[in-house]
Order: structure tokens, then C-alpha cells, then sequence
């Protein structure tokens, strides 16, 4: 006994030890095997849409005194997941063959002067079982929007209308100002040149 601890590196005590809790651990093993095998239940119940949260308050209401990170972990290990709600949406899809687009702000988003520096994005809204899409143009200096456009698509008219609705709201002269966004920048030529 005391050639194979040296060998292993261990200690006879540790050795020891080892012997006398290998109860304890099967006995934790197959309790385990238990919750896992109640989780996975619950879940499929619930047909695969409980995550780690619901799963343990329906455990807690079945009168189980388990910590909720034992049953994330739990989860986590066994590949047990919960259905998303939302569904993730693909907002913009990368013209490979576009020539790229110069900086025109040098990542300085910060403006002395409105009318100077426009940035603009797209984000969707979930309305129900389809999407909205929102065009929005920012003034730098201010951080007001100054033109927005909503729609039930994402193309280029989007994108123009709320450009065009921040020239209105501008009084038509814009010349001079730099409209970013995350992929095209446009410099307005002023009137007299």
C-alpha cells in the first residue's frame, strides 16, 4: 500500500479517506442522477420551453429544497435548454462586392457645432408575429433625432426617408454635414459649390 501512494503521489491518509466516503459519493451520484432525471422531466412537461429559472421555482413547488445555481449548473452540464421568446433577427446582410467606405469622422464622435456630424442606424421592433424596422438620424452635437422613418422593411427607401425628413427638419440646408453610420458616410456638398 505504501509502494502504490508513493507512486500515485499521494498520501495514506488520503488514501484512506478516499475508501471511507466512497458511499457518500455514490450515494451523491445517484441523487444527483435523480434531480437530473426529475429536471429533464419538468422540462419536457413543459415542453422544452422552462429554462433555469422556471425549473427550479417548479421544483421549489414541489417541495425539493434545491439552490438555483445547482440546477442552472445541472442543466448546463446535461444540455437541458429552455426555449427562447424572441427570435433573433438578421438586420443587414454585407454587400461583399461594395468598395469600402472611407471614415469621413475618424471615430470622433463629437461635434462643436449642429448640423456638422449626422450618424444613423436600424434597429427592428417584435410587433407580434412580424417586425417593424426604425430608421433614426442623430445630430452629434445635439444628440437629438432629427429625422426617423418606421417600416415593415429594410430597404434603401427606409434609410432615405428619415435622411430626407432630417433635411425638412433642418429647413433644406445641410451642406456640410457629415452623415455617419455603420456602413456608408456621405458628405453633403454645400449649395455654392
Amino acid at each position: 500500500m505504501l509502494r502504490l501512494c508513493r507512486v500515485l503521489g499521494t498520501s495514506r491518509s488520503g488514501y484512506y479517506r478516499h475508501l471511507a466516503t466512497e458511499d457518500a459519493r455514490a450515494e451523491h451520484a445517484a441523487e444527483e442522477a435523480a434531480t437530473v432525471a426529475e429536471i429533464r422531466a419538468i422540462h419536457a412537461e413543459h415542453r422544452s420551453a422552462y429554462g433555469a429559472p422556471r425549473v427550479h421555482a417548479e421544483l421549489r413547488s414541489r417541495g425539493r429544497k434545491i439552490n438555483r445555481k445547482r440546477v442552472t449548473r445541472l442543466m448546463r452540464i446535461h444540455h437541458v435548454v429552455g426555449r427562447h421568446l424572441r427570435r433573433s433577427k438578421r438586420t443587414t446582410i454585407a454587400d461583399k462586392s461594395a468598395p469600402s467606405v472611407p471614415d469621413l469622422v475618424m471615430r470622433d464622435f463629437t461635434a462643436t457645432a449642429v448640423d456638422t456630424k449626422w450618424c444613423g442606424d436600424i434597429t427592428y421592433i417584435p410587433v407580434g408575429s412580424s417586425w417593424l424596422f426604425l430608421a433614426t438620424v442623430i445630430d452629434i452635437c445635439s444628440r437629438r433625432v432629427v429625422g426617423w422613418s418606421i417600416a415593415d422593411h429594410m430597404r434603401t427607401d427606409l434609410v432615405t426617408d428619415a435622411i430626407e425628413m432630417a433635411v425638412r427638419t433642418r429647413g433644406g440646408d445641410v451642406g456640410g454635414v457629415i452623415f455617419h453610420s455603420d456602413y456608408a458616410e456621405v458628405f453633403v456638398k454645400p449649395r455654392n459649390l
